[in-house]
C-alpha cells in the first residue's frame, strides 16, 4: 500500500487539497501516475487535467503553487488528501482562495464565501 490504486478508478484517483494551518479544502482534482510521480518527486502538486488531457503543474502558471507537507492515502487506495501550502493563497483559477467559494444560503441563493486573492484576468493573460 505505497500508492493509490490507479487501475481500480481508470487512471485517475480524486485528490482533495486541505490548507494545513487552518484546514479548509480548497480544491478537489484528480491525478494519474505521472502526476503522483511528479508531486513526490518535486514536493509541489501536480495534477492531471481532464479537461485540457494532459499532466499539470499546480501553479506553473500562477505562481500559486501547493507545497506538499503531508499526503493521506485512503483505506481503499482510491483517493487521495494532500495537506498543503497553498503560495500566494489562492488555490482556485478564479482568483480565490478556494475553489469551494460559494455557499447555498438560507433562501437558496448562492453567496460567495471565500475573498478574492488575485484577479484572473491579469495573472492568465
Amino acid at each position: 500500500m505505497d500508492r493509490p490504486d490507479f487501475q481500480k478508478c481508470g487512471g485517475l484517483v480524486p485528490v482533495i487539497a486541505q490548507d494545513r494551518a487552518s484546514k479548509e479544502v480548497l480544491m478537489l482534482a484528480y491525478m494519474n501516475e505521472e502526476a503522483w510521480e511528479m508531486t513526490l518527486q518535486t514536493g509541489e502538486v501536480h495534477y492531471y487535467s481532464r479537461s485540457r488531457n494532459t499532466l499539470w503543474h499546480k501553479g506553473g502558471t500562477s505562481g500559486h503553487i501547493q507545497k506538499v507537507h503531508a499526503i493521506r492515502l485512503d483505506c481503499d487506495q482510491d483517493s487521495v488528501l494532500i495537506l498543503i501550502e497553498q503560495v500566494g493563497g489562492a488555490a482556485c483559477h478564479t482568483g480565490r482562495q478556494s475553489c469551494f467559494y460559494r455557499e447555498r444560503g438560507e433562501q437558496g441563493d448562492w453567496v460567495d464565501c471565500s475573498p478574492m486573492i488575485f484577479d484572473p484576468k491579469e495573472v492568465y493573460k
